[in-house]
């Protein structure tokens, strides 16, 4: 008979599972109190939940939630960082601190239904966060409509000073 306090886990886990758009599985063997609970700091500050459960856990969640390709990843020290927000802030933060002290190691992400291998992590945390590439994009499409605009403003312009020429030159001749 499972045990209740195991089932509601498996629920809450499940939920974060369904909920997430992404997800890093990590092993986080070697780091301390201080170091775990920093890195956790950082990812909650940012909107990204960093749990650790035991494997059969996230295993039954996931599951559930209809995720079968991470069953692999899924031993040894194993902690779950999962995000609805920007996975590339994520990954930001987990390889910043992989990069300090080479912990937690990746041992694979999801980002929107795509497995990637943990070794990519550095591809997406290099990735300018989603506001600046929005942004981006938003100057792309809006300067040609600014030429345009500029365009259409000095043709009306010399129109306008062109009828208010000729308007000028009829009234001097009537």
């Amino acid at each position: 008979m499972p045990n209740p306090q195991k089932i509601t886990a498996v629920a809450e886990i499940k939920k974060l599972f369904n909920d997430a758009d992404s997800f890093f599985i990590t092993d986080y063997q070697g780091l301390n109190v201080t170091d775990i609970t920093g890195l956790r700091k950082s990812l909650r500050e940012n909107n990204v939940r960093y749990l650790v459960a035991r494997n059969t856990l996230f295993k039954l969640a996931a599951h559930q939630a209809g995720v079968t390709d991470i069953d692999d990843h899924l031993s040894g020290p194993t902690a779950v960082a999962f995000t609805s927000d920007d996975a590339a802030v994520a990954a930001r933060i987990l390889h910043d601190s992989y990069k300090d002290k080479e912990l937690p190691r990746m041992k694979m992400f999801v980002v929107d239904g795509q497995v990637f291998d943990g070794k990519e992590i550095k591809r997406l945390a290099e990735l300018l966060p989603k506001e600046t590439l929005l942004a981006q994009v938003v100057a792309a499409v809006e300067a040609p409509f600014t030429q345009l605009v500029g365009v259409l403003d000095g043709f009306v312009r010399e129109l306008v000073s062109t009828v208010e020429a000729l308007a000028e030159k009829k009234k001097n001749e009537g």
